[in-house]
């Protein structure tokens, strides 16, 4: 129940009928016993920067989701940003430290490191397909770059996105060999579409399944449906797979322990989740 104690995380974008954050935090909450709501805020564009400033001067706020369309302009607008948001060019989860500083991380890609490492992929080392450089993509890029991987190959048809993207990961991760320019999943351990293809029935797929191998694992963005036609094609040749919305249960204790709340599991998280497809 909400009530004078309750703690705020505010859910930052615009528009907000796609979220999903409310439906899984809040639940998990209310289980918990934390006096805590996530609460969505439609803000566009052009109010963002002011609106930012002001709900951090709330005494009861805990900190910000961002998203969409806010994620790179949130950037300029902190005192302190990780490599991660460096990297992915974006940000997705401010807070306000005890000296009045706004500092903000990203944790899209963690959300998908965390899974995939939880379901027994050890990601050190590894050589890696990331097809799609927008907004996620580079998260999930600075993320897996985190993990010590030995290579990473961007593909996106934008090329700016995606010569920027590697760019970005030479610069903070020159120990990486980092490939442009194809989509050829050949060769790679893990083989990410980063991209909305599998949104809509009919939609081709990021790339050719034949040639990924078996033994890789194979992870997805997309949460419209649980297994993409992608996911079932990497599945049918035998390969290890992760749904999109796994990224985002999993990234949400990462949220949780940033903002200073006890962690918890996606197992949980998905227990108690009021998701729709």
């Amino acid at each position: 129940m909400i009530n004078g104690n309750t703690e705020l995380i505010a859910h930052i974008g615009y528009p907000t009928h796609t979220f999903k954050s409310p439906m899984i935090y809040n639940p998990y909450f209310e289980k918990a016993g934390i006096n805590a709501v996530v609460v969505p805020f439609a803000c566009e564009a052009e109010n963002f920067t002011q609106f930012l400033k002001s709900i951090f001067s709330l005494r009861n706020i805990r900190g910000a989701l961002i998203t969409m369309p806010h994620k790179v302009s949130t950037v300029g607008l902190l005192d302190e940003v990780t490599a991660t948001v460096r990297v992915a060019g974006a940000c997705n989860a401010v807070k306000k430290t005890a000296d009045g500083r706004l500092v903000g991380d990203m944790f899209d890609g963690a959300g998908f490191t965390r899974g995939v490492k939880r379901k027994g992929f050890a990601l050190k080392g590894k050589r890696v397909l990331v097809v799609g450089s927008g907004g996620v993509g580079s998260a999930i890029s600075a993320s897996l770059a985190s993990e010590d991987i030995s290579a990473i190959t961007l593909f996106d048809r934008n090329t700016q996105a995606m010569e920027g993207l590697g760019n970005r990961l030479r610069q903070n991760y020159p120990n990486i060999e980092v490939t442009t320019a194809s989509n050829d999943p050949h060769g790679h351990d893990l083989v990410v579409n980063a991209t909305p293809m599998g949104m809509n029935e009919g939609d081709p797929l990021p790339m050719d399944v034949s040639r990924i191998d078996p033994e890789a694992f194979v992870g997805e963005v997309v949460m419209k449906t649980e297994m993409t036609a992608f996911l079932s094609a990497a599945k049918a040749r035998g390969c290890r797979v992760q749904v999109g919305s796994d990224m985002l249960l999993e990234q949400i204790p990462a949220y949780l322990e940033y903002f200073g709340f006890p962690s918890t599991t996606a197992e949980e998280l998905r227990s108690t989740a009021q998701l729709s497809y």
